[in-house]
């Protein structure tokens, strides 16, 4: 069962941490409030959903924030708030991948648009992360013969040509191609290449 999504909100004013909870609860968002980016870091809670964070906390910024959260690799969309002259980091941010950015004081309409983007944006971020776990798990079972066949059939070699380079006989590659559909629940070579595409091995002709 999928993680429930959750609006995380960071920011050291309680008046704003306050009407944020109180404008998307009304509308029907489960939200988290923290009074700064380290008390967020240090949850340990599940991080699905998207993040609004201001762009001026001490301690550490919102942009600081939003870069910590792509280096743990941490698949969850940033909003910042900026306030009036911060526009600069907010593009800033925006360049870093963050998804939206508001001034203060934001408007309510556009604040819960820009989450429904943001939760929007997390869906698509969790379902390509577990989609890469899959992948991964598919792969792992194979043993490193099978993984070279592989490594030929997604770069385009026939049975023929793929015995030919690993110095093997095309009945031997036969076998380890089904081998290899059975282990990974392929039924055609698209989704074996698609497979290998999701945790991004060099597909590449060589």
């Amino acid at each position: 069962m999928a993680e429930e999504q959750c609006v995380f909100v960071v920011d050291d004013d309680a008046d704003v941490r306050d009407s944020l909870r109180v404008l998307l609860e009304a509308s029907g968002f489960t939200v988290r409030v923290f009074t700064s980016a380290i008390h967020f870091l240090a949850d340990s809670g599940p991080k699905n959903g998207c993040l609004i964070a201001d762009i001026r906390m001490p301690d550490m910024s919102g942009l600081e924030l939003q870069e910590e959260i792509v280096r743990r690799q941490i698949q969850l969309p940033v909003i910042v708030m900026t306030g009036h002259g911060d526009v600069p980091l907010a593009v800033r941010a925006m360049k870093a991948g963050a998804v939206d950015f508001l001034e203060k004081p934001f408007d309510d309409n556009l604040m819960l648009a820009s989450v429904r983007r943001g939760l929007e944006a997390g869906s698509r971020a969790a379902g390509r992360a577990a989609e890469v776990e899959a992948a991964k798990n598919l792969l792992a079972a194979l043993t490193p013969r099978e993984h070279n066949v592989l490594d030929k059939l997604v770069k385009g070699r026939s049975n023929k040509i793929a015995a030919y380079e690993l110095g093997i006989s095309p009945r031997t590659v036969e076998i380890h191609r089904a081998h290899i559909m059975d282990k990974m629940n392929a039924s055609s070579l698209s989704d074996l290449v698609r497979t290998v595409l999701a945790v991004g091995q060099n597909t590449s002709a060589s």
